[in-house]
């Protein structure tokens, strides 16, 4: 059985162990589905994703070609891919203003108004960013990965994260009309990003 970190990380390939893979289920499934939901911006998308990641993950472990290091890592990239996957095969829009809501029931309706506007308008900055760009930004910000654990994830030098993620906020700042200088920015940036 998964009990420490280090045991997180050794290999699952030809060990279809049940009560392994519930743990890894039970550790990574929530920050999993965050990970998908701010990538597609809809609940039943995100939860459908998610388990399709699980039973790629199941089948991985079954045919013995599960991660041989890293499950973390191996989780967050396949979770890339089948982020990419599905824009691949569905042209969606990312945003239907008909989600909006607004009843007699919201305290302060201008407010919440420009809170969805400001989360849309970081949404479409960063969906403006290259591939890369954009997992960075989500691995770095919405789910609060270290440098370190970014470079893993995605197969790049902590280097390479550092300067895709400068790229990325130049970008985002640049789309969203933002003062270059500002050091409030990456907190604008990452509060409108995950609505907070």
């Amino acid at each position: 059985m998964i009990k420490s970190g280090k045991q997180k990380n050794r290999s699952l390939a030809g060990q279809p162990d049940g009560d392994n893979l519930a743990e890894i289920y039970d550790t990574y499934h929530l920050s999993i589905y965050r990970y998908i939901y701010h990538r597609v911006g809809e609940v039943e998308t995100a939860r459908d994703l998610t388990a399709d990641l699980f039973h790629r993950l199941l089948q991985a472990v079954q045919m013995g070609k599960g991660p041989e290091r890293y499950i973390k890592s191996w989780l967050y990239r396949t979770a890339h891919n089948i982020v990419i996957d599905y824009y691949r095969r569905c042209h969606v829009r990312r945003h239907d203003p008909r989600d909006l809501e607004f009843t007699a029931d919201i305290p302060d309706p201008a407010g919440t108004a420009e809170t969805h506007i400001l989360a849309e308008s970081a949404r479409q900055a960063l969906n403006s960013l290259t591939a890369d760009q954009c997992q960075v930004i989500s691995l770095k910000f919405l789910e609060g990965f270290s440098n370190k654990e970014a470079a893993t994830i995605m197969g790049k030098s902590t280097g390479a994260v550092k300067s895709l993620q400068h790229r990325a906020l130049t970008a985002m700042r640049r789309e969203l009309g933002l003062n270059e200088k500002s050091n409030q920015n990456r907190e604008f940036i990452a509060r409108n990003l995950t609505g907070k």
